[in-house]
Formats: structure tokens, C-alpha cells, sequence
């Protein structure tokens, strides 16, 4: 790299200081490497945080979410309500279980799955909602669980993105019914790999602790036994322990996020006017700085309007310095989905907004400059592109 040439600047970047380093090694020199005392201290002080509602940790997002399943009594035959925008695991799961995903359109705004429109799509075998919280996002929650109430569904919130988020000053996850939450490498906070599930009570937890582990029941020292089909989904104490390090980083790290997306925001409107492209319908997130915890900055890209699709965007961006991610492309459109008889065309405000949505670099470590440098670089590609 000359001199003259700027760093690049990746869509996210996990932080890990040297406390968590440390931590890790003196975990590895323990001999204590897998499922131990590190996770153990790990969910107790999730449970905390959570209000003291019993949690256990899994090896990753999508196992939290099949057991989620699974607890709630899910299977053959039942349906499911979700939404269209997300990764794909969120619906995969769902088919994993032996039930059908079913999905409901996102409202435009905010992305997330249109409670408005769930009701229209219950049927008598709809046994669950699944809503997700794009980029930690949630939706109205007051709303979802009367809804909830009203037809006797089960919850399970697909809360991956949304670790450090709240609703009405309670943390997301602190209240509810089953909340699965991911601490991938690009979350808020990361394990690297690895998740956690919020329960209800000690009878779904000791469900969801047999799960995890070959469905295994331990009876004392000179026996066990295996009542359930379970699978291999546990935690390790080195995931653990970066986790436990992570959480006592959380407020810095999240208030450095909100403190960018704000600067996204001001920079973003000020060089659309100055560029004159202040009528380009180019759609930002919800201005929300008290619920959603910044898990991403996503831009609706306004391709009627540009002579360019959105893959040509990513790549000048790229050769600019500049990564770029698309959180998500519509689930119905794989051709997994398609094959079971899915359409695009079902969930138009998902079909758009996945084909036109465009994730920017946040996370922690960003400079202050890196959000004059990415808008500078977004707004001249679109300025360039404009159609006359």
C-alpha cells in the first residue's frame, strides 16, 4: 500500500482489546477449553443482564433459534410467521423443524416484518411469530405480543442483530417469551461464534440444556441417559470468556456506534444538498436513538432513478477503499425457496428493498473520518449515475 493510498475500510471489524486476549490465553493455559466454568459464569451474568431470566448459551445464532423451535413444540405440520428480509438461517431453521416458513411483507420504513399484515396470515395451523429486528431495530413490541395473545402464538424473536436493544427502557430480552440473540463476529457483541437463548422457566431450560448435547441426561456420577434427540450445539469456555470480556466493553461499544450513525445522518443530508441530489430518493434508516442499538447503517438505494444496479455501486465503492455488505437479499427469491413455490412477487416491499438495500461500514473503531470519506465516495457514484 503506497502512502497515498487510503486504508480500507471493511463494512464491520470485530474489537477485541488486550484484556481479551489475555483472558483467552489463560483460559487455553487452564487445560479447560470446552463447556466449563467460563460458560457457566457467562450465562449467569447474561442472566443478569437479562433481569434474571434463565439463559443458556449455544455454539451459534441458528442453533439457538432451531432450539427455540424446538422448545416451543414446533414440528411437522405447523407454521410459522416471518419475515422475507433476513439471513437465511431465520427461515431455515423453520423448514429444519419440519414446518413452513410462512412470510409476511416488511413494512418500508422500518423493515421489519408488517405486524399489520400478520394477522391476515394466521390459519389454524400457525403455531409461532418469528419477527426479526433488522439491524437491532425492534418492532413495536407492545403490538406484537397482544397480537401474540390474541391467537394464542407462541413468540420466538429473532433477535440476532439486536443485543443492546431496548423497548420502552427494557432491554430487549428481558421480557417476552423466547428471545434468541447471535454473538457472530460481526455483532455487537461477539463471541466470534456462538449465541445465546433467553427462557422462560427451568423446565424450557433443562429442555434446551438436553438439546445442546446430544439430548443427554445426567443422573449422577455412575450414570446418564438420553431421553431426546439432541444434537452438538454447545459453547466453549474460550467463546465464553471473550464474551464475558465483551459485555464490559458493551456501552462504550454501543455508544460509539449511535455516536457514528449520528454523523451518518448529518454528513449524508449535508452532501446530498450540497451535490444537489437532495431529490434522489435515497432512503436512510429510522432515526432511532433510543431503541435500536446500531447494529448496522443501511441505505435504500434508489436504482429507478440511477443508470447503474446495485452491484456496480458496491464495486466503485470498493475500489474506493470502501466495503460494503447487502443485509438481505429476499429469502423467496433462493432458488431453495423457490422450489418449494415461493414468490418474490407475494412481499413486493421485501422484493425492492432486497434488491436496492446496501449496508455501510459501522462499527466501534471507526474514525471520525471514515463517515466523510464513505458519503463522499456513495453520494459521487450516484451523482455520476444519475439519471437526467
Amino acid at each position: 500500500m503506497s502512502a497515498s493510498t487510503p486504508a480500507f475500510i471493511p463494512f464491520t471489524r470485530p474489537s477485541f482489546n488486550q484484556e481479551t486476549i489475555d483472558a483467552v490465553a489463560e483460559v487455553l493455559r487452564s487445560g479447560w477449553v470446552t463447556s466449563g466454568p467460563k460458560l457457566a459464569e457467562f450465562e449467569a451474568t447474561l442472566s443478569q443482564y437479562f433481569g434474571g431470566r434463565p439463559v443458556r448459551c449455544f455454539a451459534n445464532g441458528t442453533a439457538t433459534m432451531k432450539i427455540a423451535l424446538q422448545v416451543a413444540g414446533i414440528g411437522e405440520g405447523d407454521e410459522v410467521i416471518t419475515t422475507p428480509i433476513s439471513w437465511v438461517a431465520t427461515s431455515n431453521v423453520i423448514l429444519g423443524v419440519g414446518a413452513k416458513p410462512v412470510f409476511v411483507d416488511v413494512d418500508p420504513v422500518t423493515r421489519n416484518i408488517d405486524l399489520n399484515k400478520i394477522a391476515a396470515a394466521i390459519t389454524s395451523k400457525t403455531r409461532a411469530i418469528m419477527p426479526v429486528y433488522l439491524a437491532g431495530l425492534p418492532v413495536n413490541m407492545d403490538q406484537l405480543y397482544a397480537l401474540a395473545k390474541e391467537h394464542h402464538l407462541r413468540v420466538i424473536e429473532d433477535a440476532a442483530q439486536a443485543f443492546g436493544s431496548q423497548w420502552n427502557g427494557k432491554k430487549i430480552g428481558s421480557f417476552g417469551d423466547l428471545v434468541s440473540f447471535s454473538f457472530q463476529a460481526n455483532k455487537n457483541l461477539s463471541t466470534i461464534e456462538g449465541g445465546c437463548l433467553v427462557l422462560n422457566n427451568v423446565e424450557e431450560t433443562a429442555l434446551a440444556e438436553k438439546l445442546r448435547l446430544q439430548g443427554l441426561t445426567r443422573q449422577g456420577m455412575d450414570g446418564m441417559d438420553v431421553d431426546v434427540l439432541g444434537g452438538k450445539d454447545n459453547l466453549t469456555d474460550v467463546n465464553a470468556v471473550i464474551g464475558l470480556e465483551q459485555l464490559k466493553q458493551l456501552p462504550t461499544y454501543q455508544a460509539r456506534r449511535a455516536a457514528l450513525a449520528r454523523q451518518y445522518f448529518d454528513v449524508m443530508r449535508s452532501e446530498l444538498q450540497s451535490s444537489g441530489l437532495d431529490t434522489l430518493d435515497l432512503e436512510l434508516p429510522v432515526e432511532n436513538f433510543t431503541e435500536t442499538n446500531w447494529h448496522m447503517f443501511q441505505v435504500i438505494l434508489p436504482l429507478t432513478q440511477l443508470t447503474v444496479d446495485r452491484a456496480q455501486v458496491m464495486t466503485e465503492l470498493k475500489e474506493l477503499g470502501i466495503g460494503t455488505g447487502v443485509h438481505y437479499p429476499t429469502i423467496t427469491g433462493f432458488t431453495l425457496y423457490k422450489n418449494l413455490g415461493y414468490k418474490t412477487a407475494d412481499t413486493p416491499h421485501a422484493e425492492r428493498i432486497g434488491r436496492s438495500i446496501l449496508t455501510l461500514p459501522l462499527f466501534p473503531a471507526m474514525a471520525d473520518e471514515d463517515i466523510g470519506r464513505i458519503v463522499k465516495g456513495l453520494v459521487g457514484i450516484l451523482k455520476k449515475y444519475r439519471k437526467n
